[in-house]
Order: C-alpha cells, then sequence, then structure tokens
C-alpha cells in the first residue's frame, strides 16, 4: 500500500524517538552545568520555580556527617532492626504528626574546590594572599564548610569557605537575612561554635580554621616562652589558619568569633568557649569584648549559669559556650579494628560516657529546649517568628575516628533533639527540616571486612552488626610518634578491645566523607518543597521563602535602600545597611584629598556589618568639613556625609617586624610594606606596638629611617646630629621620614642595640626594656622619641 509522504515522516520520527529512547542517557538526561554557572548564587538550584507556604518559624536540624547508614547504625542498635526514632523518624513520615504537609527526597552535596587553592583567595603558608588562577573546580566530596554555607547562603562555594564564594565574596546568610525580616534567631550546636556547620550562620571566613583573631591559640598558653601572655603567641596560629586579609589588624571583617558577636544572634550555644580567650585588637578577651557589647555570657563548665537563662533578645543575647572544645558525646569511645573471630565472640556494647553534659541536664534535646523557650519569648519570636539551626556535630567527628559508639550516641541525642522541639512547636505554623550535610564512611556489611576496619556490636535485644570503616588513607590510631597502636588489631578485653583508650586517645580523624546524595525530611508548611532530588542549595530557598526572606540578589540588596549615616566625636555610625555583610569607607578633604580609607584588597577586607545594628567607624583624623563615603560591598549602596565638627587626633598606627633569618627588627606604619616582606622577605610581624601622630598634627617631629645593607640592621632617630651622620656614612641608606611621633606622647620608644648580632630594636613596652635592659647582651642606648598608646 502506497504511505503518505507526511505520514511517512511521522513514523520516521517516532521511530527515532524509540530509539532514543532505548539508548541509556540519551533521551531525557541533562549534563551538569559549568563551573561559572553553578557558582553564582542560586546556580545550583534543581528547582528554582518551586514556590513554598509560608511558616513563621522554621527549625532546621542538621545531623554532621548523618548519611543514610549512620541514621541506620544508630536506628539498629538503639532500636532493633525494625525499630523506629522518636523523633528523627517522625520528621517527613506521613500520618506521623496528623495531617501536617510532609516531605521527603535526597539532595546532592558536591563543592566548588577542594580548598581554598582553588579559589581567587589562597593564601599561603604565613597567611598572605597568594590568590589562584582557579575559580572553583567541581569537587563531588564536600567538607562541612562548603556544604553549610550552600544551604546557609543559596550559593555553592569550595570546601573550607564559610559563606564566602569561589572568588571570595560574602555571601548573606538565613540569620542576617532573618534579622532584616524583624525574626529572632538562634544557632545550637555540640561542636565548637567556631566550627564549620554553626560557622556559616554568623560568619564570613575564606578559611573555616579562622577560628578568632589568633587563630586557634588557647588564650593561656605562652606558646613563645616570653614570660608573658599577648597576641604574639598566637601569631604562629593567626598565620597558619587565617587569611591574613581577614584580620581585624590588617583591616579585615575578623575572624569567626568576632563576626559572631557581630551578627548577634539572639541565642547561641555550644562549646569552644577557649577561643574566646583570644585577645581582640585592644588587647582584650573577647570573652570580655561580649560582656561589654551586652551578651548574657556563660563560660564552659557552667550548667547551672546555663540553666538559669531565661530571655534572650537584641539588648541581652546569650553566648553559651558550656565546653572549651567541642561537648563530650553521649557514649564512651568504640575502636574498629581489623578482622578478629574474637571480635564475633565478644561484641562490643556501648557505655555512657560520665562527662556527657547530658548527665546534668544540658544535652542537645535541653539545649534545644532552652532555646526554643527564649525564642519563643522573645518580641520578635512572638510577633514575626523565628529561625533555629540546631547541630549534632559529633555523627561526623567520630565516624572520622571510627567510633561506631560516638556516633551512635550523637545521633540518639539528636533525635532527641527533635522530639523536644515537636513538644514545644505547633506544625500548623512551624516548618521543621531534618538532613545531614554530607554522607560518610560507616557502613553496615555482612561480616568483618579484609580491607577495612570495624567493630561489632550487640545491642539490648541480643542483635548483632558489623560496622565498616575503610576510608582513611593513614592509620586512624597512633601513638605520639605517629605509628599504628597495635597495627590496629583487636586485643580481647572485658567489653571490646583492652586498649581501647589508648587507641582511641591517639585517634587521628582519618576516615574521610563520602560524596553520595543525602536524606532530607521536612514536616510543616512547605514540606512538600522536599520531595524529589533537590540539591543543597535548595534548602536555602525552601527556608528563605517559607520565611519570606529576600532570596535573589537583587532583593537582597534593596535590603540597604535605607542605609543612614550619622557623625559623632570622630565615629560615623552606619544604619540600615541590611542588604551587606562588610561595608567600605573613604574620607577626603573638602579639596578632595584622601585621608583615610578602609581596606579593599579581598571581599574580606573592610568593616563587618553589626547585622541589622548600628555600624560605628572610627574615622582618623578627622575635620571638619571632611566628606566621608560609606558603601555596602554586597549591595554597592554608598551614603555620603559632610562632617560637621573636627574627630579626635589621628592615630598612625606603628608595626614591627622580625627576621628571624638574621635577628634585625623593623618598624614600620605602612600595613603594605609589612605584607610585601611577612610574604615575600620571611619576616614575622609582630604586631601594633604603639600608635605616632599625622605630619600636621602640632608639635610633630619627623622620624628618620636608616638601613645598613652590610648589618641588616634598621635605626630610627630624631636626633640632627646622628641623622647627619649616617646621611654621610656610605654604608648607610638614607629611607626618609618613618613617621612622625608626637612632642610629648604618653609612650616612651626605647632604643637598644644587640651586642651579639649586631641589630637595633624599639620598644614602648616597659616589661620588655626593662628585661632587655637587664641582659649583659643588650645596650641600652636611650630614649628614640615618645609615642602614643594604641
Amino acid at each position: 500500500m502506497k504511505q503518505h509522504k507526511g505520514l511517512k515522516a511521522a513514523c520516521a520520527a517516532v521511530a527515532s524517538l524509540a530509539m532514543l529512547a532505548a539508548v541509556p542517557g540519551m533521551a531525557n538526561a541533562t549534563d551538569g552545568k559549568s563551573v561559572d554557572e553553578l557558582s553564582v548564587h542560586g546556580g545550583a538550584q534543581r528547582i528554582a520555580t518551586i514556590g513554598s507556604k509560608t511558616a513563621k518559624n522554621v527549625i532546621l536540624f542538621i545531623g554532621d556527617g548523618m548519611g543514610d547508614s549512620e541514621i541506620t547504625v544508630a536506628r539498629n542498635y538503639l532500636h532493633g532492626v525494625n525499630g523506629t526514632f522518636d523523633g528523627l523518624d517522625k520528621i517527613g513520615q506521613p500520618g506521623k504528626l496528623g495531617d501536617t504537609e510532609v516531605g521527603t527526597g535526597q539532595y546532592t552535596t558536591f563543592s566548588l574546590g577542594a580548598s581554598s587553592d582553588d579559589s581567587l583567595v589562597a593564601k599561603d603558608k604565613n597567611g598572605q594572599l597568594k590568590g589562584s588562577e582557579t575559580a572553583g573546580v567541581i569537587t563531588p566530596v564536600t567538607d562541612s564548610s562548603a556544604s553549610g554555607s550552600s544551604w546557609a547562603t543559596g550559593t555553592k562555594t569550595y570546601n573550607n569557605a564559610v559563606d564566602v564564594d569561589v572568588k571570595g565574596a560574602p555571601q548573606l546568610n538565613l540569620i542576617e537575612l532573618a534579622k532584616a525580616a524583624g525574626k529572632a534567631t538562634g544557632n545550637v550546636t555540640t561542636s565548637e561554635i567556631q566550627d564549620a556547620t554553626p560557622a556559616v550562620l554568623e560568619s564570613h571566613s575564606t578559611e573555616r580554621a579562622c577560628y578568632g583573631p589568633q587563630g586557634k591559640w588557647d588564650g593561656k598558653t605562652d606558646t613563645n616562652k616570653d614570660g608573658k601572655i599577648d597576641a604574639s603567641d598566637g601569631a604562629a596560629e593567626a598565620a597558619k589558619r587565617c587569611l591574613a586579609d581577614q584580620l581585624k589588624v590588617n583591616g579585615g571583617i575578623g575572624s569567626i568569633s568576632e563576626q559572631l558577636l557581630d551578627t548577634r544572634a539572639d541565642v547561641t550555644i555550644g562549646g569552644g568557649s577557649k577561643y574566646f580567650n583570644q585577645l581582640d585588637e585592644n588587647g582584650n578577651t573577647l570573652w570580655k569584648q561580649a560582656a561589654d557589647r551586652g551578651f548574657q555570657t556563660v563560660q564552659s563548665g557552667d550548667v547551672a549559669g546555663f540553666k538559669a537563662l531565661s530571655e534572650a533578645n537584641q539588648d541581652k543575647p546569650v553566648l553559651a559556650l558550656l565546653g572549651d572544645g567541642n561537648l563530650p558525646t553521649q557514649y564512651n569511645p568504640s575502636v574498629a579494628t581489623k578482622a578478629d573471630p574474637a571480635k564475633d565472640e565478644h561484641p562490643t556494647q556501648c557505655t555512657v560516657n560520665d562527662k556527657w553534659l547530658g548527665n546534668q541536664g544540658a544535652s542537645l534535646a535541653d539545649f534545644t529546649d532552652k532555646a526554643i523557650t527564649l525564642l519563643q519569648g522573645n518580641k520578635n519570636g512572638k510577633d514575626n517568628g523565628f529561625f533555629l539551626q540546631v547541630e549534632g556535630a559529633s555523627i561526623d567527628k567520630q565516624d572520622h575516628n571510627a567510633n561506631a559508639c560516638g556516633q551512635i550516641g550523637e545521633t540518639d541525642d539528636l533525635d532527641k533533639a527533635i522530639s523536644a522541639a515537636l513538644k514545644k512547636v505547633d506544625l500548623k505554623d512551624t516548618l521543621i527540616i531534618v538532613t545531614a550535610d554530607h554522607a560518610h564512611t560507616s557502613q553496615i556489611v555482612e561480616s568483618q571486612p579484609y580491607y577495612a576496619l570495624s567493630t561489632v556490636l550487640q545491642n539490648k535485644l541480643g542483635e548483632k552488626m558489623v560496622v565498616s570503616y575503610g576510608t582513611s588513607e593513614a592509620p586512624v590510631y597512633q601513638d605520639e610518634n605517629g605509628n599504628p597502636i597495635d597495627d590496629d588489631k583487636y586485643t580481647q578485653g572485658e567489653n571490646g578491645d583492652a586498649n581501647t583508650d589508648e587507641k582511641f586517645d591517639g585517634a587521628q580523624g582519618n576516615m574521610s566523607h563520602t560524596g553520595t546524595q543525602l536524606r532530607i525530611a521536612a514536616s510543616g508548611p512547605g514540606a512538600s518543597r522536599v520531595d524529589g532530588l533537590t540539591d543543597q542549595t535548595d534548602n536555602f530557598y525552601t527556608i528563605a521563602k517559607a520565611l519570606g526572606l529576600a532570596t535573589d540578589t537583587a532583593a537582597q540588596n534593596k535590603l540597604s535602600d535605607g542605609a543612614k549615616l550619622a557623625y559623632k566625636d570622630g565615629t560615623v555610625e552606619a544604619t540600615g545597611f541590611n542588604g551587606d555583610a562588610v561595608l567600605s569607607y573613604e574620607l577626603k578633604s573638602a579639596d578632595g584629598k584622601v585621608k583615610d580609607a578602609s581596606a579593599k584588597t579581598t571581599g574580606v577586607s573592610g568593616i563587618r556589618v553589626e547585622t541589622t545594628a548600628t555600624t560605628k567607624i572610627a574615622l582618623n583624623g578627622a575635620k571638619k568639613g571632611d566628606v566621608v563615603t560609606v558603601t555596602g560591598r554586597q549591595s554597592g549602596k554608598s551614603v555620603e556625609l559632610t562632617l560637621d565638627a573636627d574627630g579626635p587626633a589621628a592615630k598612625v598606627k606603628v608595626y614591627r617586624l622580625y627576621q628571624p633569618a638574621n635577628g634585625d627588627h623593623h618598624i614600620t606604619t605602612s600595613l603594605e610594606e609589612v605584607n610585601n616582606l611577612v610574604a615575600n622577605a620571611g619576616w614575622v610581624k609582630e604586631d601594633v606596638t604603639f600608635t605616632t601622630v599625622a605630619a600636621d598634627a602640632e608639635g610633630a617631629v619627623a622620624v628618620e629611617r636608616f638601613y645598613s645593607p652590610v648589618l641588616n640592621d634598621h635605626v630610627f632617630t630624631t636626633d640632627a646630629n646622628e641623622i647627619a651622620a649616617l646621611k654621610a656614612n656610605p654604608g648607610w641608606n638614607d629611607e626618609g621620614v618613618a613617621f612622625y611621633a608626637p612632642a610629648k606622647g604618653s609612650l616612651t620608644v626605647h632604643r637598644l642595640y644587640d651586642t651579639v648580632n649586631g641589630h637595633h630594636l624599639f620598644t614602648a613596652d616597659e616589661n620588655e626594656y626593662n628585661s632587655l635592659k637587664a641582659n649583659p647582651a643588650w645596650n641600652d642606648e636611650g630614649v628614640a622619641f615618645t609615642a602614643n598608646a594604641i
């Protein structure tokens, strides 16, 4: 039979479609986006067009490292293979919590770089900016900071980044946006509060390890053995952990701990107390700064103080850090070892840890109950609702250590925290989301594996389970010399391995994350938005849309439309920059000359915004008629103000450096010179030692600077005869006026000479001066000039 040409074409088309459908990946599959597309705000969303119902409150529960396997391990051990968690298994489960809206799905968790080396804000070993030609690389396995930044900001970034993109630009987070919308906010964890997951709601950092202004120094150890405790003891830590440009002493927005005080959540509960012993740029501890700024502070071990907390608001926010570091887990540790029949014959049973704070009424469930009570009692919470994040942190940390009992206890703690929340909220106006940041290593296997470490557990029901750990590149348990303890073998004891404590003390945290997609479940208004396959960044939009927050860049920028400036006593007070995390400023004289300005070298340089509050900017040498311009670095909003009065006289910071290669000391007012010498010539920065005055200050005295390339020595002097002699000596280079000293400063700058190494040192520290003067190797050469305090 003869066919019509149109019919033939139609048949051919159908046949072609059938063939395409038969070839895997040909018909409906979609290839992923490029790094450039994924790295922009919202670029990784999978459900960008899906709307959401509104909720008054949102509580986000994060089980750090809590993949499907970790949930199953804990459920099997605690409740049996057919058992049920009281809280964890109710969220997202139809019918378990009445007729509330529910949703359950999976989300992808990849990141855009293995470290800051895959970003434009890479740092060298001294903390100096070195940058990279690469702004992002597809990285299948995320860490907690990149994953947390994804749900906190809606922007994909590199591992180790905290709420900055691959170019180092800060991205607004959920607490900042919730505060801008008038909501109460809270951040609760069992980890150090500076750790990645809580940090993504309180800070913007190019390096997740930049805990404080001195990195991870404990604030109490005389690291450099000079007989005193000061910021210099943490200088090496700061260089190791932080990008120098981010530190406040270098004109940056500050460390994670410092920014926590600027973000000012109503309720902050966790560990990491010791890092608030570190010193700010004024020499005060961060604990003192917090108290001075109105925080109710509860320090390590003060469970009674935690229990006594009865209110939390922007006038009296809560900062309760109940442990020096991460908080103790519910169960004592177990260790994973090589295959051994003895483990099957004598399986491990988990025991309660005497140090667990839950024994005193300060478990994660207690933290959650307290946080919700405080937020519900807060006026903003009552009127506008709240956002709260709760993290069970040590599922991840003990998974790293191949510690089955540790991760099980932490999962149990999280489950009970969810149950506590369900007793206090109404799911008609509260959305609860439960998920994780990344998958992890533990697996339930049929029998002890040959190629991995494992623990054999037996629960209260008599059920046995083998948990395997096989993602470590190095020995998991090491002695002080780095050698494997007992070669990771099993040694029979009363309750498992006989040397469990010794082994666990040497745990290196070597088990690594995995890159699989994760479970996400929700109950309450908007819960169905988590159904199906989403991305971690979609969680930001699910939460923000439910709360009615600004989600896209344009809407966030508009939050700064009402920005204003006021001026008093040399200080500009900026308000209304709610669409910004960082401000820059520039002070010009009436003739247009720049007199003072903020640092702008990186996205984390400048002034950290005090979220929804007044951000104060001290101007240096401000005069009546000068013009100051303040600009939001995220929104681009600029506000200009002409000053109506003089400010305090200008202060010029003087930095001191040390060259370990030859013993030379150097002082300079140029931060650019400091950074260049540290980055390129091996100098060590010893911080700001004193201040001097501007060249036009009344009675200012010029301090001349000379350098001997033969002696590798710097000399600074105001003595006319010495200046003439040094200028005439071909062995000394005249480097001009270094800075100007006050005629009658409050400090004496002493000049000493090291007769052994042949170098001069200048100090305004009387303790250092007296110590060196008493040393026969040092000659006291008198007063060099006067200066002022910082």
